[in-house]
């Protein structure tokens, strides 16, 4: 698709910009936002775009809320992220921030403890040497990079630290 949209008929701009939206969402689901920049980037009229995502959308193909719970889950299982990282990478995708909210209580308190518990075993096994307050500092700043609150990062830290 080298030839911008905005070049075309109005008739072949639509078939490429539904083409366009398929193979995207082909690779992966996406959300409503992510496939309104895609076809802006390659220079899709708005209001094509527009109709094109309100079609989508009613086919069931874009579900912004199906696309953060499994988001979340994967996120989470895979990359250890906490619930405010997990909003955070929502939002920017595009979702709603209620949506993402929602989705990213899907994670309860003990999963999301579970998690940051996992996420700081692995890491004091790389630790060997470091001392207690070093360690502390470089387990608390993970466990911030991945969107953990503190009480709950203090708090795990603290027991893993005295009770390996």
């Amino acid at each position: 698709m080298a030839q911008s949209m905005a070049d075309l008929p109005p008739e072949e701009a639509r078939r490429k910009a539904r083409e366009f939206c398929f193979d995207l969402l082909a690779a992966r689901p996406r959300t409503r936002e992510e496939l309104r920049q895609a076809l802006a980037r390659k220079g899709c009229d708005e209001e094509i775009a527009g109709s094109l995502l309100a079609k989508l959308d009613d086919a069931g193909l874009v579900d912004d809320a199906a696309f953060a719970e499994t988001w979340v889950r994967s996120r989470h299982t895979h990359k250890g992220l906490g619930r405010r990282a997990l909003v955070a990478e929502l939002k920017r995708k595009g979702v709603d921030a209620e949506v993402a909210a929602e989705a990213a209580n899907e994670i309860g308190e003990e999963s999301e403890e579970q998690r940051a518990r996992e996420l700081v075993r692995k890491k004091l096994r790389t630790m060997t040497g470091v001392d207690e307050q070093k360690a502390t500092r470089r387990l608390l700043a993970m466990l911030a990079r991945k969107g953990y609150p503190e009480g709950l990062s203090y708090s795990v830290v603290r027991t893993e630290l005295t009770d390996p």
